[in-house]
């Protein structure tokens, strides 16, 4: 194992994010003055991060394996794409930090090194699970910063290493593979650099479009900004306590709706669609399937909303009479931030009859596209499953029968049938443990039951945030013990890294020498 080279990687990783840091503190700075209120936590962190990142990158500097080459290997790239999510954590926790400390209230969420952790990872993983219980009480530099590591993180800070920094070489194709969501993501470019920065081009335009549509229906532009980078990661953090519920504005929930479900898509579909191709974006199987599921989604929870004659109690407070466009416009939005795993909110699906209840628990577990921000098993998982499933329930009655499995034209190999049949097994039993895990660490704590737990284990291996019971919409993380907070962030990054790429690391074999 070449640990100089990873060591190296990492001082390069932190100094990029010691960059970032720098440059919204110079914006603070200029916006807010040099005393403005979180501006010194900023460049406390920018300093500490690039002190780290400086001392890591020169005790790496000229790492080479037993072969005596500076190459990274499969095992390297999988050690450091685990522990850059690991790293990244850290510095993206020290402004939350350094600014909870400064301000001397040990009651504040931030005062807590465990819950900075903690949103950091959340925010970084895009999961959107917040320690928060009063945004307000958060100046505008750290929203921005919260809401900034939730974009890095959307297609992944990894992948944007891969783009900044091509002296990865070879190394970047494993690196790009490992932390990549999907099954089996595909270049669109020859050459992986190349591929990173024409994905970084499309999530920064689509961005900025979105930015732009924010303030045209009404936000301020720190709002637009804000909410444009954390819809695109699909991660949910907002400036308000209410969500995306504060504004309380159909036009922006609609281009809310239409950012998420371009997030949960496929951004290989984009450069598809930029180079012409647009059939392809229509023949694809797995978007297909996608769009199938949004719709047959949102049509079960709308009637739902509508038989029940219940109220929609919105994320502000306000309890509505279920008319047909509050239900349309609730149910669909609902359904679509779920399914992506973006877990914004406009109203409390806690209240919601069971059958809603029970679709926006499925969507979860599916989640968005291979190659999108979107979190969840991903549909092409789940298309995969259903097709061996349905592939050995034929065999059960015909079993001399042989018939190729295909996704639209593309034939399924017997290696990628295990794999996703695998996967699937794994987020299972993934789920399981993360359950009967927080019921035993939560065991004194009234408020932690079967469904809360069920929910909490969901909502952070698939990345949404927000889930039933007292992690609901207009709830937070803040109540669970720091042991619970640790094991949830291991499960964020377990989920965000697709499970195996982190679990490997527990593999003795992995460690030996090959």
């Amino acid at each position: 194992m070449n640990y100089r080279l990873i060591v190296q990687q990492l001082g390069m990783l932190v100094l990029v994010l010691s960059a970032i840091l720098f440059v919204i503190w110079v914006w603070s700075a200029l916006a807010l003055g040099l005393d403005g209120n979180g501006v010194l936590a900023l460049i406390c962190a920018a300093g500490s991060s690039t002190i780290i990142g400086t001392a890591l990158y020169f005790s790496g500097k000229n790492g080479k394996n037993k072969r005596g080459t500076g190459s990274m290997g499969r095992r390297e790239a999988l050690l450091l794409v685990s522990t850059s999510w690991l790293v990244g954590a850290v510095i993206a926790a020290l402004p939350f930090l350094y600014w909870g400390r400064s301000e001397g209230n040990s009651e504040h969420p931030f005062y807590s090194v465990v819950n900075c952790f903690f949103e950091a990872m959340s925010g970084l993983t895009t999961t959107g699970a917040t320690i928060l219980t009063d945004i307000s009480t958060v100046p505008a530099p750290l929203l921005f910063w919260r809401s900034m590591i939730q974009w890095l993180g959307g297609i992944g800070i990894v992948v944007l290493f891969v783009a900044v920094l091509p002296s990865l070489g070879v190394g970047g194709k494993k690196l790009f593979k490992v932390e990549a969501p999907g099954p089996e993501p595909e270049g669109v470019r020859p050459h992986i650099s190349e591929t990173a920065r024409i994905l970084w081009l499309i999530y920064v335009c689509l961005t900025g479009i979105e930015i732009v549509a924010y303030k045209l229906a009404g936000m301020g532009w720190f709002d637009a900004s804000c909410h444009a980078l954390t819809t695109l990661a699909t991660g949910g953090f907002s400036t308000h306590n209410a969500s995306t519920g504060a504004f309380n504005s159909r036009t922006i929930d609609i281009i809310t709706i239409i950012f998420m479900v371009l997030a949960g898509a496929n951004f290989g579909l984009y450069y598809a669609a930029v180079k012409g191709k647009l059939k392809v974006i229509l023949k694809d199987p797995e978007f297909r399937f996608y769009i199938f599921l949004l719709t047959a989604g949102s049509i079960i929870v709308i009637f739902s909303l509508l038989g029940s004659g219940q109220p929609i109690i919105t994320t502000t407070g306000v309890a509505e009479q279920a008319t047909i466009g509050d239900a349309v416009t609730q149910g669909v939005f609902t359904v679509v931030s779920q399914q992506t795993t973006t877990g914004f909110a406009t109203a409390d699906f806690n209240t919601w009859p069971f059958a809603a209840k029970a679709v926006l628990i499925m969507l979860m577990f599916i989640g968005g596209c291979a190659g999108s921000t979107g979190g969840g098993i991903k549909v092409i998982r789940i298309w995969v499953a259903f097709k061996v499933m349905f592939s050995e329930l034929e065999r059960s009655f015909r079993p001399h029968v042989v018939r190729p499995l295909k996704v639209g034209k593309t034939a399924i190999d017997s290696e990628l049938k295990l794999a996703t049949v695998a996967y699937v097994l794994g987020v299972v039993v993934l789920f399981t443990i993360g359950c009967g895990t927080i019921m035993l660490l939560e065991s004194g704590n009234p408020d932690c039951d079967m469904t809360t737990a069920a929910s909490v284990s969901i909502a952070t291996i698939c990345t949404v945030g927000p889930g039933l019971a007292k992690i609901g919409a207009i709830e937070n993380y803040a109540w669970f013990t720091d042991s619970s907070k640790l094991f949830l962030c291991v499960l964020m990054a377990i989920g965000r890294l697709e499970i195996f790429a982190v679990l490997v690391l527990f593999v003795p074999r992995f460690w030996r020498s090959s």
